[in-house]
């Protein structure tokens, strides 16, 4: 595709999202698979006066792994950088450690060229900054949280000390966030999570993507203990035992989808960001407030979550209402 179709797409990643200016250095990492989208990117990059620098890297063997430690150095010294990987790297010290020396990060993990045109990033980000930021505000700290869904869904956990995260795709100097998904989380206190799950939604992951039926996970002081279905939770399962290493199985993260421009399509960060859906992350949680590294981090969704924080109701089937 021409690049004159995602200069829209790539406008708004570089002066709304990134808020680039005149003179920063920009770092772009990428694999050949995206080179496109990094070529767009960096063309309006260089428009608006900055300096682009295109890194390709071999794509990472499994999400959460580390890039060369070349990239995350050039990640470390960069004013901004943008991440358009198929293979994420969002849950790495690289992503943590450049971020706090001060440099601001975009997330377009398994990005194509459509949703460079459609979809998620058409959203109103500025105004969805403003209940993302109240939801994980609401989030924050809570002594218990209770997340319930129609599908069957309840889990219980505590978030006691924890950090809420809004990510609404727009980064201030030592901020990042993923795109084009408008979302708030927190990382439950390890092992204090217990309950089912039941995901309807998606699981954007190893080819499952848009589920065809639920997938059931079964969760005992933290973490997973069963999973159960039909052949997408056999796929979880068999690809979580995989990895021989019992943190993936770590409750890492509860997220709210808040973009209403997102819509289920099997991609992460598209998927992710659906309104009113809420996802569990499993494995890693070190980027979000947690203190475990896994081989993994991997997100489960499920349709009209409702979340009740202390006592308050957040959202109530999918309706947010802080």
């Amino acid at each position: 595709m021409d690049n004159i179709y995602m200069s829209r797409g790539a406008s708004k990643v570089v002066n709304t999202c990134a808020k680039i200016q005149a003179g920063e250095q920009v770092l772009i990492v990428t694999e050949l698979s995206r080179l496109s989208i990094a070529q767009a990117l960096a063309a309006e990059v260089y428009r608006v006066g900055a300096e682009p620098a295109i890194c390709i890297m071999e794509p990472r063997k499994q999400d959460g792994e580390e890039p060369p430690k070349e990239i995350a150095a050039a990640m470390k010294a960069s004013d901004a950088f943008l991440s358009v990987v198929g293979t994420s790297i969002t849950h790495t010290h690289a992503v943590k450690d450049a971020i706090a020396a001060g440099s601001r990060g975009l997330v377009l993990t398994h990005f194509t060229e459509e949703m460079m045109i459609h979809g998620g990033i058409e959203g109103d980000f500025e105004q969805a900054k403003i209940v993302c930021t109240a939801m994980a505000k609401a989030m924050a700290g809570a002594e218990k949280v209770i997340l319930t869904s129609s599908s069957g869904t309840h889990l219980e956990y505590s978030a006691k000390g924890r950090r809420g995260n809004s990510l609404y795709c727009m980064v201030e100097p030592g901020q990042f966030s993923t795109l084009p998904t408008v979302e708030a989380n927190v990382s439950p206190l390890e092992g204090t999570a217990n309950g089912i799950i039941v995901a309807d939604g998606s699981i954007p992951y190893i080819g499952i993507g848009v589920l065809e039926e639920p997938v059931t996970l079964k969760v005992e002081n933290g973490r997973i203990v069963d999973i159960s279905g039909g052949r997408q939770a056999k796929m979880l399962a068999d690809n979580l035992a995989s990895k021989n290493d019992p943190n993936v199985y770590n409750i890492a993260e509860h997220g709210v989808g808040l973009n209403p421009k997102c819509h289920f399509c099997g991609f992460m960060l598209e998927d992710e960001g659906v309104f009113g859906t809420c996802h569990i992350g499993i494995g890693t949680s070190i980027t979000l407030g947690g203190v475990v590294k896994a081989a993994c981090h991997y997100d489960v969704i499920m349709k009209n979550g409702t979340i009740v924080a202390d006592g308050k109701t957040l959202m109530e089937h999918g309706v947010p209402k802080v």
